[in-house]
């Protein structure tokens, strides 16, 4: 099986590096095969960016995201650029304090208030762990523990702790997200 993921925000907020986390945490400390792409404008913060990661189980012949299976929208322009170039059942993420956009009722989106949750611990950067954390909760791309790993290899040095609470944080809130949509529709 192969998945697409997509992650689109601005430079800065970890979209990068979100996307080698993830192919990490596949690849890894996990048992599939991952290549991780991205794209950035000339500048290094505030320009828009990508990264993409296709996750398989056999080898990947062609690395290229062509129609995701996931995306992480974390800025309102990310939002305008991919937010139409998604499969019809994608699930897709939005930090609904960067996107102010709503979405229509036939989108599997899951608001993810990151920018928020992470500014209450102390450290706006790190949204993108927090995004992380409930993209692995709702989709179960990767084990909690794979995703734990990962984290842990590529933070800063004494940051180690910090970025677990926001990985925490991450996961259960995907968790009641998860609940949230089940009573609904069932």
């Amino acid at each position: 099986m192969r998945t697409e993921i997509r992650f689109a925000g601005f430079g800065g907020q970890g979209i990068i590096r979100s996307g080698l986390i993830l192919s990490m945490a596949a690849c890894i400390y996990g048992d599939k095969n991952a290549v991780q792409t991205q794209s950035y404008g000339p500048e290094s913060r505030g320009g828009s960016c990508r990264s993409e990661v296709v996750i398989a189980d056999d080898e990947i012949d062609y690395p290229k995201v062509d129609d995701p299976d996931i995306v992480v929208l974390m800025s309102e322009e990310a939002h305008r650029k991919y937010m139409g170039l998604t499969k019809k059942g994608a699930v897709i993420l939005v930090d609904p304090d960067m996107v102010t956009a709503r979405e229509n009722s036939e989108k599997n989106v899951y608001p993810v208030p990151a920018s928020k949750i992470a500014k209450e611990l102390g450290k706006a950067i790190i949204a993108n762990v927090v995004m992380l954390g409930a993209l692995t909760s709702i989709t179960r791309i990767v084990t909690d523990e794979a995703m734990k790993k990962a984290v842990l290899r590529n933070v800063p040095k004494g940051t180690e702790e910090l970025n677990l609470k926001a990985l925490r944080k991450g996961f259960d809130y995907g968790k009641l997200l998860l609940k949230g949509r089940h009573r609904k529709e069932g």
